[in-house]
């Protein structure tokens, strides 16, 4: 009755013979087969359970790796569509530019007199008056009351000349006037600037004067300073008052002088370059 049980020692070998018994008879034995199966199967939710937080650590680490990595390749992303679009729109710039210059350079074609491109780098800050600056000047022969001319038609002439710029006064600013003639019939007229970027004025045309909207201006040629030939506008409005003797006429010009960013200036001969 007052035997003294077993110690945790002598319970852990006791367990650890019989565990030892158990594995050789059942390598044995093929008749505990369908035992071990059986206990094979019922240890795998035990297995599962086991390793389930080390599982649940992984896809933690995952979804934060994955969740960074996504937010980096969204940022990278953003930036490389900033950075193709500005190319775009530089490309898309360039292609314009190269259809005015295809435009100026098929108008050059032309012209029978020798030309020169220049570059528009400003305009007048008045708004009052229409004036530009070209990169060319008397180290390109440019002179002072030399045509200017756009892909368009006529867009003024060079009023003041320096070294390498010059400046042009546009045909619609109010202190210009050009000799034209009406293309249809010969008709000519002085065609005047009226401080309106897109507007010219006839002066002193007959009011029984046979010209019409539509009609195309070119230049006359005469006074010597603009060669015959060039579009200056086409008439956007013709009113006559029975009481007076001249009718209104206005013209819209040619040439896009707002718009131009090349143009060539116009020699009679060659120039010659320092």
């Amino acid at each position: 009755m007052f035997s003294k049980p077993p110690s945790s020692g002598g319970r852990l070998l006791l367990l650890g013979g019989l565990s030892l018994v158990l594995i050789l008879v059942g390598s044995r034995l093929e008749v505990l087969a369908p035992l071990r199966t059986q206990l094979s199967a019922l240890s795998v939710p035990f297995y599962w359970l086991v390793d389930v937080p080390a599982r649940i650590s992984e896809q933690s680490r995952g979804m934060f790796s994955s969740r960074k990595e996504l937010i980096e390749e969204n940022q990278a992303l953003r930036a490389e569509s900033l950075i193709l679009n500005a190319k775009l729109q530089k490309y898309i710039e360039l292609r314009a530019e190269n259809v005015r210059l295809r435009e100026l350079m098929n108008s050059a074609e032309r012209v029978n007199d020798t030309v020169v491109v220049a570059e528009v780098i400003a305009v007048a800050s008045d708004p009052n008056r229409h004036m530009l600056m070209v990169d060319k000047g008397s180290r390109h022969g440019a002179f002072v009351g030399q045509p200017v001319i756009d892909a368009k038609g006529l867009l003024g002439q060079i009023i003041d000349v320096g070294l390498m710029y010059s400046r042009v006064l546009m045909i619609a600013d109010s202190a210009h006037a050009i000799p034209v003639r009406v293309s249809r019939n010969g008709l000519r007229a002085i065609a005047e600037g009226t401080g309106r970027i897109d507007e010219l004025n006839l002066a002193h045309v007959a009011a029984t004067t046979d010209i019409q909207v539509g009609d195309l201006l070119v230049s006359s040629g005469l006074g010597g300073r603009f060669p015959s030939g060039y579009p200056v506008g086409e008439v956007t409005q013709v009113a006559i008052d029975p009481g007076k003797p001249f009718a209104e006429v206005r013209a819209r010009p040619m040439a896009e002088l707002d718009r131009s960013r090349n143009v060539l200036l116009v020699f009679s001969e060659r120039p010659e370059v320092e």
